[in-house]
């Protein structure tokens, strides 16, 4: 427990506590709102693997060779409550999602290709410059594990790609969102 600070003067005192977060993120969780799903028209146009059998191929030539320049799906979702907890520093946070893939016939029929659970650590920084609320997140960790496969895919290939993309592109896209705002 923290103490909250004595004040002598007019001020705001926000105090977030890991019940709070944590109930929040079992509420999203328990509602089903953690589920994405993904497809190629969705990601930007510079990331640097598509949705796509034949962007696959380096991770999976069976699946190419099986699908030839099918167009493929993400199916993302939370497998447990993303876990939160606070520290005078910075606020940690694990998540542990799935990600199944799929790839799109043209009848639109889904044939399953794989399923990777995804845990991953990550710290947020909250910052106050002058009146001005912002953050930074940065990914600590990550631990894919392949659960099933139709044909079998290089799994620490993946892994060196998913750390990039987040790198490139996900933690990015956090942080504009964390970026400083003016406090009201």
């Amino acid at each position: 427990p923290t103490p909250l600070p004595m004040a002598h003067e007019p001020m705001l005192v926000l105090a977030v506590t890991e019940f709070v977060a944590n109930s929040a993120a079992f509420t999203y969780f328990t509602a089903g709102a953690l589920r994405r799903n993904i497809s190629s028209d969705m990601l930007p146009r510079q990331f640097p693997l598509q949705l796509s059998t034949k962007s696959m191929e380096v991770f999976s030539p069976q699946l190419q060779e099986r699908y030839p320049d099918q167009p493929m799906e993400l199916h993302l979702w939370a497998r447990r409550q993303p876990l939160i907890s606070c520290h005078p520093d910075a606020l940690h946070g694990a998540l542990f999602s799935s990600a199944e893939a799929f790839v799109v016939l043209p009848n639109a029929t889904r044939v399953p290709a794989f399923l990777l659970n995804i845990d991953a650590n990550v710290t947020g920084k909250p910052t106050l410059t002058r009146n001005r609320l912002g953050g930074t997140v940065r990914l600590t960790g990550l631990v894919p594990t392949l659960s099933w496969t139709l044909p079998v895919p290089q799994v620490k290939r993946l892994e060196t790609l998913l750390k990039f993309a987040l790198w490139l592109f996900g933690v990015p896209r956090a942080n504009s969102k964390c970026c400083p705002r003016p406090v009201p």
